[in-house]
């Protein structure tokens, strides 16, 4: 009855149930998928967070001067324009180390390799987000990212059972799953896959309470959390078929070829732009570094490797380069969504966006003093909030998540490493 290697068998198949991601968390009972919304679903709050793997150059990010009057900086420069629409934050992070491998635990606080014994695991706030919310659109949350990089594979999100998020890793698979919809030889093999995994479900379900009455309380324990997951992939299938029918958005232009990570970036923030504009989903995040190239920047060096650069003027210039690229693109995105219509408002007042790193220096492996804009979602912005950094004082990131997670209708007191919330 290990929690790790139990397996129920049913129909001549095996099925891991301590893998089955729990995605749908929240009732469908009562609350049909379809539902009637205006242009974005008007008054729908949304979710994006954008995470880069190796950081920024924080010297040439951060403010020395706090409150509204703050500086304009290096870094900071691309984001004049929407300078109103967003807060830059310093001293948040999730006192956790790592280096790289801490990098991970961005959205969600807590190192995977410490989850195991946590009741929601490491799952990180956008996956949180959607087990309570995302019944409510044709996509629970989208994540788009790489399947290359440092550890290769995007690991910006993660599940409540600890199962890493895949995600879309081009603007033409991308556009494909907003607005391509399947040939109805598709959707009777889909019809037919469902029906087959909804009857797996149910013999295992049927054998799993008829093995409960054999178990002791302990192990009676842990099938009950195999049961539950069962239940929510019971869910998330019964939600696949509500949607089976429904036509996707028409789509605005031809579809994309995928490029390169540099050269694709502005289409993918256009076409999450989309997503949340056509309420197709109200949650998404996008994870830069894995296979952005400085050559199509015209950088020779290695990411990674001007990452560490042991202060070399050169190496950094080349940084400041990559960084004001991807910052200038969260600038284009922050003025897309604040042209976008929202019922009676813009589709930026929405949308709460995050953009960050679990990483706080790359050169050093540091993974405190992240860097953090927020922006949109209703908050009051326009100042640079400088908190403590002292251990003693720290305020988690973590906090900050907690106060996200209300803004967006959820009742919740704690998220991961938070030991309150922070507004």
């Amino acid at each position: 009855m290990n929690r790790r290697s139990f397996i129920l068998r049913s129909i001549g198949a095996t099925l891991a149930l301590p893998k089955l991601p729990s995605l749908m968390a929240a009732a469908v009972e009562g609350n049909p998928a379809v539902q009637s919304v205006k242009g974005a679903g008007a008054e729908a709050r949304r979710f994006v967070a954008i995470g880069n793997l190796l950081g920024f150059q924080v010297k040439q990010l951060f403010p020395k001067t706090g409150g509204m009057d703050y500086e304009k900086t290096t870094l900071l420069d691309p984001l004049a324009e929407n300078r109103s629409q967003l807060t830059v934050y310093r001293g948040l992070d999730h006192g956790v180390k790592g280096g790289h491998f801490a990098v991970h635990s961005f959205l969600s606080g807590v190192l995977n390799s410490e989850a195991q014994n946590r009741p929601d695991g490491n799952v990180t706030i956008d996956q949180y987000l959607a087990d309570e919310v995302g019944y409510q659109t044709r996509f629970p949350s989208l994540t788009v990212g790489s399947e290359g990089g440092i550890h290769g594979g995007c690991q910006i999100a993660w599940t409540k059972s600890g199962v890493r998020v895949p995600p879309v890793t081009g603007p033409a698979e991308l556009f494909e799953k907003l607005f391509v919809s399947d040939s109805k030889e598709r959707q009777a093999r889909r019809s037919e896959e469902q029906q087959v995994q909804g009857s797996i479900l149910d013999s295992v379900m049927e054998q799993a309470n008829r093995l409960s009455r054999q178990v002791n309380k302990e192990d009676k324990d842990k099938l009950d959390e195999y049961l539950t997951s069962v239940r929510d992939v019971e869910k998330r299938l019964e939600l696949r078929k509500r949607w089976a029918s429904q036509p996707k958005p028409q789509a605005p232009f031809e579809k994309p070829a995928n490029h390169n990570a540099v050269e694709d970036l502005p289409l993918m923030y256009e076409l999450i732009a989309l997503a949340l504009q056509t309420d197709s989903t109200r949650i998404a995040t996008l994870e830069i570094g894995g296979d952005f190239m400085p050559q199509h920047l015209g950088i020779k060096k290695d990411y990674h490797a001007l990452s560490h650069h042991g202060n070399d003027p050169e190496a950094i210039a080349n940084l400041i380069t990559l960084e004001t690229y991807q910052i200038m693109h969260l600038g284009k995105f922050l003025t897309r969504l604040s042209k976008m219509n929202d019922g009676d408002r813009m589709l930026l007042d929405s949308t709460t966006v995050l953009f960050g790193s679990g990483m706080g220096d790359a050169n050093t492996h540091k993974n405190s003093d992240l860097p953090i804009i927020l922006a949109g979602g209703g908050y009051k912005h326009g100042d640079f909030r400088e908190v403590s950094r002292e251990v003693s004082h720290k305020v988690p990131l973590c906090n900050l998540f907690v106060d996200i997670a209300q803004k967006m209708g959820v009742e919740i007191d704690h998220f991961g490493s938070s030991n309150g919330c922070f507004a």
